[in-house]
């Protein structure tokens, strides 16, 4: 069983093409004893995107990597027997220099970040970006925050868009549009989320946010489609084009990308930015294509931070 790159969206095997021409980075996949997890970490390796380093149950990886097809010694496997061990292993792994990124395996979201948080933070916050490719609309979509952040703050808001803004404008996307989204498009203080996307709006304008048109309060749909914004009277240079959608809060988020994948036919690769190395968080359930492609997203923003 292999991933077929034609099966991978276009504008996605761009990313997965432009990550193939920098040297593969050593990567801890944590928790790595579940098929998918395997092969996605291995195509990502044949790719040379990544040189994966298996932390787990050896027990049960072993025969995992059999039944895929690849020689049980062809990547280093590290013992760990619980979800928190392996955690803190892939931790202590970047920490001495032997792992330049971390992907999730099999386990927990707040099991593997746990360790990060505590260990592997800088001066910007952590927050995660989904890369949507819908067979619907004419560009990539970034969705933030799905994954880490639960009930920010404006403050805490305009940390992750930047972390957004600054992911697309790596990947391609010279200025990207942004729509603040929340219920509906206007104002209403019993909507804190309606405030908090005026504010950004602002912010931008007054260079608090950089390198960004950010409009909000809007919708879903005065976001995605211009012409759902003209029958409401809506005039913005976001609705119809918009590049990064920034979710009110982590509940909204994550039902917006998972409604995407699972009714619109996106794929999506999911990653980490702010610690001190790219995080590949694909949820449990996404197959290899979509490990795949953040894994080169990975790749990319180390080469990036590293001066590649």
């Amino acid at each position: 069983m292999t991933i077929n790159l034609n099966d991978v969206p276009r504008r996605m095997r761009q990313i997965v093409d432009t990550a193939g021409d920098l040297p593969p980075i050593p990567m801890a996949v944590v928790d790595a004893g579940e098929q998918y997890v395997l092969l996605g970490a291995h195509e990502a390796a044949q790719s040379g995107l990544i040189n994966p380093i298996l932390i787990g149950q050896r027990n049960n990886i072993g025969p995992l990597l059999k039944d895929l097809g690849i020689p049980p010694d062809a990547y280093p496997i590290i013992e760990a027997g619980s979800d928190q061990a392996a955690a803190e292993t892939g931790v202590q792994q970047v920490l001495e220099g032997k792992a330049l990124g971390l992907m999730k395996g099999w386990i927990h979201t707040d099991i593997l970040m746990h360790p990060v948080l505590a260990h592997l933070r800088t001066g910007r916050r952590v927050s995660h970006v989904f890369v949507v490719e819908l067979p619907s609309y004419h560009k990539l979509l970034f969705v933030t925050d799905a994954a880490i952040n639960i009930a920010p703050d404006l403050l805490a808001k305009a940390e992750i868009l930047q972390n957004a803004v600054d992911l697309a404008r790596l990947l391609g996307v010279g200025l990207p549009k942004v729509a603040a989204l929340s219920a509906i498009e206007v104002v209403k203080p019993a909507i804190a989320s309606t405030i908090d996307a005026a504010c950004l709006s602002k912010m931008a304008e007054r260079k608090q946010i950089h390198h960004a048109v950010v409009d909000g309060p809007l919708a879903f749909d005065n976001a995605i489609s211009r012409d759902a914004a003209q029958v409401k009277g809506i005039e913005s240079p976001v609705a119809g084009d918009v590049d990064i959608l920034l979710a009110p809060d982590l509940n909204a988020g994550n039902i917006l990308a998972k409604d995407l994948e699972y009714l619109a036919g996106a794929t999506i690769a999911g990653i980490v930015v702010g610690a001190r190395v790219p995080i590949v968080l694909p949820s449990r359930s996404d197959p290899p294509a979509a490990r795949l492609v953040s894994a080169a997203i990975a790749a990319i923003v180390h080469a990036h931070w590293n001066g590649g």
